[in-house]
């Protein structure tokens, strides 16, 4: 299968993907989205079954972002600096992939970026997203059935593929760099994401914000959990604008992490900030806990250029207004990268190419 076929296909998955979103979109009764529609239907709604954090809100999310993501104009753009190589590729490897299960389809990018260069799939989902995946490659494989041949699902990876793609906890990480220390290997450890802020977002600013912190829960490593703040910046404004995410306290188990932790705090007499919902806590490190965000002070906005380049390792996006560092994205936006936003800034396709 060439590349321009690989290409259509996951195109031609975006765009059943994007119909079935569309709620005027009448599917012909002989056209795949007829098909898939109902099985769509009823895991988007189930899986909050097998996973409470996977809501039918935070699935539909997931589907509807990859949905947009997937087109041929946007594939095409990913792959043409590496067009040549990849139809130049002489072996077929294949690609062992451990997937994290923090959010819906978090592995979606490894599974494509191993199929999209050619190479054999083997995955290891989680035990907490072990539904939504299976279902796309059946979808994928309706469209072209060549991708069956390429696509396996395992409990474990004893066969020994060609290289290896890991993402999990920092300790899990130190379990995949010993076990698979031998292959060509991506390994991914814990990250979170920040937010600058200058003192001067407008109301829009600060809901784009909360979309960062909040969507999925805020378990997902770009979501934005710390907060560097100019010196006398005060929270009313932040906490007005983010209260219709007080929904999340609805939530059993983000309410228990909430309870939990605001008990903690009371019982060692650390200072914090509640508005009912979430904690918001002064604190230097990056990861904070569910339902907490942490904040620091800044004078200097150079200065805190270099405390971040200290520790770019932990840190997945930069979340800023006006683009104070390099780098750094709009508010509002790390829930929708494109493909050529790599995790860990590791170019997961340039790691394929060249095994």
């Amino acid at each position: 299968m060439s590349l321009e076929k690989r290409i259509a296909a996951f195109a031609a998955l975006g765009k059943l993907l994007r119909d079935y979103f569309q709620e005027d979109k009448k599917p012909d009764h002989s056209s795949l989205l007829s098909k898939w529609s109902p099985e769509i239907k009823i895991i988007i709604k189930e899986q909050y079954i097998y996973n409470a954090w996977f809501t039918e809100k935070n699935v539909n999310y997931a589907l509807n972002a990859w949905a947009n993501i997937l087109t041929k104009e946007s594939l095409q753009k990913w792959t043409n600096p590496y067009c040549e190589q990849i139809n130049n590729i002489k072996k077929t490897s294949s690609i062992g992939v451990i997937m994290a299960g923090n959010i819906p389809l978090v592995g979606m990018h490894d599974f494509i970026s191993v199929l999209i260069t050619g190479n054999k799939f083997v995955g290891k989902l989680s035990s907490k997203d072990d539904f939504l995946l299976k279902l796309i490659t059946n979808i994928l494989c309706d469209i072209d059935a060549s991708f069956s041949e390429l696509i396996r699902f395992t409990d474990n990876l004893k066969d020994h593929p060609d290289a290896i793609i890991a993402t999990g906890s920092n300790n899990s990480a130190r379990y995949f760099e010993y076990y698979f220390g031998k292959f060509p290997r991506i390994v991914r450890k814990n990250r979170n994401s920040i937010a600058i802020l200058s003192g001067n977002e407008t109301e829009t600013d600060l809901l784009h914000l909360a979309d960062d912190i909040f969507t999925y829960f805020g378990l997902g490593c770009r979501n934005v959990s710390k907060l560097y703040i100019p010196k006398g910046y005060t929270f009313d404004c932040f906490f007005k604008v983010i209260e219709p995410w007080h929904i999340l306290y609805q939530h059993n188990k983000y309410a228990n992490n909430y309870d939990y932790h605001q008990s903690v705090y009371l019982m060692n007499r650390i200072p914090f900030l509640d508005n009912g919902f979430v904690l918001v806590k002064n604190d230097c490190q990056i990861y904070s806990p569910l339902s907490v965000i942490f904040y620091e002070y800044y004078s200097d906005i150079t200065i805190l250029a270099t405390e971040i380049k200290a520790k770019e390792s932990e840190i997945q996006c930069i979340v800023s207004k006006d683009n104070e560092l390099e780098q750094s994205i709009p508010f509002g936006k790390t829930q929708s990268p494109e493909l050529w936003d790599y995790a860990d800034n590791i170019n997961t396709l340039e790691f394929l190419i060249k095994l």
